[in-house]
């Protein structure tokens, strides 16, 4: 027996991208398991704003009570900030998603992949996933670069976060065939901090030339993602010495007290968090409004010409 579409386009988002207007999908994991509340419904409220503020129509993506949204309403996203039991879904989770009536906060690759099945073009989001540390034992890698892989989006972040093997995220980067290019920088952000000390090959000075790569990608008929790497503005960042030195103290507890596997992650986050007395959270939030200011600036320069 078919199964209906199950996936929720907003009218103001459907008829933005009917009509070539600039549309920006927006995550939700940021606000449903990124940022402690009342912050989170803060933060991701105001970015909202700060898209149609520059003229272009947010579409955040979140999972409602087994429904897909592409474009959440305002109570939705108060809703998913507020209650509890949201869990954290990616693209494998969302069929349980929806069978199961659960509400969930869409990671990078999910998000990805609605914003694409709607035809959204440009997605700003804080930071991708990437190779875990270790991962030549644990094959640890996120499902985000894979997922990125096979669709045709421009997505806005500041690297990975530096917890990950970030030489290791560049090499599979490359071997999937995501082009990655820095705003106004060859160096690749490490999330936390503008230079993570590893170099891209390009850097690009403008969202126009940003959109003239993501066009000449899809005449060449190639699928993959193009992935602007946008660093946090230097007196935002996290202390490059301070940040050194709580990361390596972060690796040596998640060591000694057996940390492994998907436990490594928010073990290390809420590490830096106590570790910087809440400045990792305050970087967090400006990484994420400067990646979605470019986006929009992307998607206004993309529309139109679909």
């Amino acid at each position: 027996m078919p199964v209906s579409d199950p996936v929720v386009i907003a009218p103001e988002v459907r008829d933005a991208i009917a009509t070539g207007d600039p549309v920006l999908a927006l995550e939700s994991t940021i606000f449903t398991h990124g940022l402690p509340r009342p912050r989170n419904v803060t933060v991701a409220l105001e970015a909202e704003a700060r898209v149609r503020a520059l003229g272009v129509v947010p579409a955040t993506i979140g999972v409602v009570e087994g429904r897909p949204t592409v474009g959440l309403s305002p109570d939705e996203i108060e809703r998913l900030s507020t209650a509890d039991g949201i869990v954290k879904a990616s693209v494998r989770d969302l069929p349980v998603a929806v069978v199961k009536g659960l509400s969930a906060g869409t990671t990078v690759a999910a998000t990805a992949h609605l914003a694409a099945r709607a035809g959204v073009r440009v997605f700003s989001t804080g930071g991708l996933g990437g190779v875990h540390r270790g991962a030549a034992q644990t094959f640890d890698e996120s499902a985000d670069l894979p997922t990125l892989a096979g669709l045709p989006l421009v997505v806005v972040s500041a690297g990975v976060k530096s917890i990950l093997d970030i030489a290791l995220t560049l090499e599979r980067l490359e071997t999937l065939n995501l082009t990655v290019v820095g705003y106004r920088t060859t160096d690749y952000p490490g999330f936390y901090i503008g230079d993570s000390g590893h170099d891209l090959e390009y850097s690009v000075d403008s969202p126009a030339e940003i959109a003239a790569i993501a066009r000449t990608r899809d005449a060449l008929g190639i699928s993959s993602t193009l992935l602007v790497a946008n660093p946090v503005a230097a007196d935002r960042q996290l202390d490059p010495a301070l940040h050194d030195d709580v990361l390596a103290r972060a690796l040596a507890a998640a060591d000694a007290e057996g940390i492994a596997g998907h436990d490594t992650t928010p073990f290390l986050l809420d590490f830096f968090q106590r570790e910087t007395g809440g400045r990792s959270l305050d970087v967090n939030v400006a990484v994420y409004r400067g990646n979605v200011d470019l986006g929009a600036r992307i998607a206004q320069a993309l529309a139109g010409d679909a």
